[in-house]
Order: structure tokens, then C-alpha cells, then sequence
């Protein structure tokens, strides 16, 4: 069974290309996602990377947790489901001062 891995602290210029390549030393990668801003198109700074097995999972944490990519320190852990959340107004308020 695959596992999902949340990386952070990503540089704007990161690459899917360049996770999959980072993340293959520690397995086989099913899926690696930067994950960027609707409007924009640019990256949030974090991402997620699918391994195929938990121990690859493991494995990936405990080798690249803080290891230097495009000049920065990443963070990685294991993911956790989304929280979910109210239906919002879109970011308007009723109420008028």
C-alpha cells in the first residue's frame, strides 16, 4: 500500500521532476505533486510525495528531513488527511461595519 509524504519549505523554483528524482533514493515514487495557487500558478512552497510502500515512506522521512534542495531545507513527514472545513462566505462579510 502506498504512502503519502507532505513536503515543505520548498524554493518557488522546485520541479516535480526534481522530488521524484530526490525522493527515488529512498524507493520507488508512485506520484510526486508541487502544489501551486489556482490563480497564480505558482507554488505554494510544499508539495506531496507518493511512495510505494510504507517502508519507503520511512525511509524517504529519515534520509531527507532537513536535507538542502535548491538551497533550502525541506521538510518531510507523513501526511495527514484534510481537515474539514466550513463552507465560507468566499471571504465576504455579511456584516458592514
Amino acid at each position: 500500500m502506498s504512502k503519502k509524504l507532505f513536503v515543505g519549505n520548498l524554493s518557488w523554483g522546485a520541479t516535480d521532476e526534481q522530488l521524484r528524482d530526490l525522493f527515488s533514493a529512498a524507493g520507488t515514487v508512485e506520484s510526486a505533486t508541487i502544489i501551486k495557487d489556482k490563480m497564480s500558478g505558482r507554488s505554494k512552497g510544499f508539495a506531496f510525495v507518493e511512495m510505494s510502500t510504507e517502508e519507503e515512506a520511512q525511509a524517504a522521512i529519515e534520509a531527507l528531513n532537513g536535507k538542502e534542495l535548491d538551497g533550502r531545507a525541506i521538510n518531510v513527514s507523513e501526511a495527514r488527511p484534510q481537515e474539514k472545513r466550513e463552507a465560507g462566505n468566499g471571504g465576504f462579510s455579511r456584516n458592514r461595519y
